[in-house]
């Protein structure tokens, strides 16, 4: 079965949602902290955007991988990135990761493609 990550983040997004209505508090600390995080800073944003990512793959986080390569689609991360990176992780997170890092150059094709 063939994940669409573009299906997985708008049903994340909708949920999601329906958390910030039931625990605004917690909701907004959240998105505090990921702006904060995400900001241009030492790094630039592709850059901890491509460290999320890499993130997401060892965790096993189909949302994370989602959310992540929608991101740096915008950032104009290229596939060849995105691949380095996933490399890095299945160096770092074993043959669970391999089969997540696939996912994540998936997830970047979907996006890419519009």
């Amino acid at each position: 079965m063939t994940k669409d990550y573009r299906e997985i983040t708008r049903d994340i997004s909708a949920y999601t949602g329906e958390l910030r209505k039931l625990a605004p508090d917690a909701m907004q600390g959240f998105h505090a902290l990921a702006k904060a995080a995400g900001a241009d800073g030492q790094l630039d944003r592709k850059t901890k955007e491509l460290i999320a990512l890499a993130i997401g793959i060892t965790q096993r986080c189909d949302g994370c991988i989602g959310f992540h390569a929608k991101a740096l689609t915008g950032l104009g991360a290229t596939r060849a990135e995105v691949a380095e990176v996933a490399a890095m992780a299945v160096y770092m997170g074993g043959g669970p990761a391999l089969m997540y890092a696939a996912d994540a150059l998936r997830a970047w094709d979907q996006f890419a493609a519009g």
